[in-house]
């Protein structure tokens, strides 16, 4: 029978420190691209993709992530109210994307334990986890891309993308062949977390985006604690290596690193250049200027 990928998992439990003192008080998941938070960017992806149940892993201070994605009765009797019906769709489109659930990641442990705190919801299938931090700009979305290559090989599938030079260091990096059959897929045979200059198997990096069979589970709850003293997702895919094939993905798509300060800035400026409310103006503005 077809494996179906119906959840997607968002790992959500960061500190932020890197947007300090933004993120004090404010998720860093919930800072806005333009006009929508991160984090949302990923739920619309998900639910592109054929996702229904989103499983967000929280921790402590984390609850406005919570009230985005419910309704709020008094904002939208008020838009009501006033007339402004547009408005009121958009804040109603919000809570209409998907069932949601949380779970607490009680400690930082590492991305392999916070995936693991999803195991109840998800069960006995394959799902999608998404690192919010990630956004692939892309004319097909990143997930359904890959969901779409899942359902013809029913295996583990990575986001991958060449990343040149030395900055290869700071990624998951595949030791991996391309597939005879579409090039898209690169057969994976091992990889390495954040690899010293001159040790990388490839350019092929790990990005933020992966389908998962449910076995990863068995093998989180086994591994030991790799770098830092955590958990670590790429750990768990290795040992995943022994009992089924596992492939990276070259997805069609930009991505910008927004937990990085320069890669959100550049992502806000690319994002608001492509809106047509606010584009032209933007652009003009631009030209105008005499940085």
């Amino acid at each position: 029978m077809t494996m179906k990928v119906r959840k997607a998992v968002f790992p959500a439990a960061g500190m932020g420190t890197r947007f300090l003192p933004a993120t004090k008080a404010m998720p860093k998941e919930m800072l806005p691209l333009v006009d929508k938070p991160l984090i949302q960017y990923g739920v619309e992806e998900a639910v592109a993709a054929g996702c229904t149940e989103i499983i967000f892993i929280t921790s402590r201070g984390k609850g406005i992530m919570e009230d985005h994605f419910d309704k709020a009765i008094e904002l939208e009797a008020s838009l009501e109210a006033k007339g402004k019906q547009a408005l009121l769709e958009i804040v109603r489109s919000v809570s209409k994307l998907a069932r949601i659930s949380y779970v607490r990641q009680s400690e930082p442990l590492g991305l392999g334990h916070a995936v693991l705190q999803a195991k109840e919801l998800v069960g006995e299938e394959p799902f999608a986890v998404i690192l919010p931090d990630d956004i692939v700009d892309s004319r097909q979305g990143c997930m359904k891309q890959m969901v779409a290559a899942f359902e013809q090989v029913q295996s583990s599938i990575l986001g991958s993308e060449i990343v040149e030079g030395d900055a290869i260091q700071a990624y998951g990096c595949l030791s991996c062949e391309q597939d005879a059959n579409d090039p898209r897929l690169l057969a994976v045979k091992d990889m390495v977390e954040k690899p010293k200059p001159g040790t990388q198997p490839s350019q092929n990096a790990i990005i933020g985006r992966y389908v998962l069979t449910p076995r990863i589970f068995d093998m989180l709850e086994t591994i030991t604690p790799g770098a830092g003293g955590e958990l670590q997702l790429t750990d768990g895919i290795r040992a995943l290596l022994a009992y089924e094939k596992v492939y990276g993905f070259s997805y069609e798509g930009k991505r910008h690193d927004a937990g990085d300060k320069l890669g959100f800035l550049k992502a806000t400026v690319e994002f608001a250049l492509k809106r047509e409310d606010l584009g032209p103006r933007f652009r003009e503005w631009l030209r105008e200027q005499s940085f």
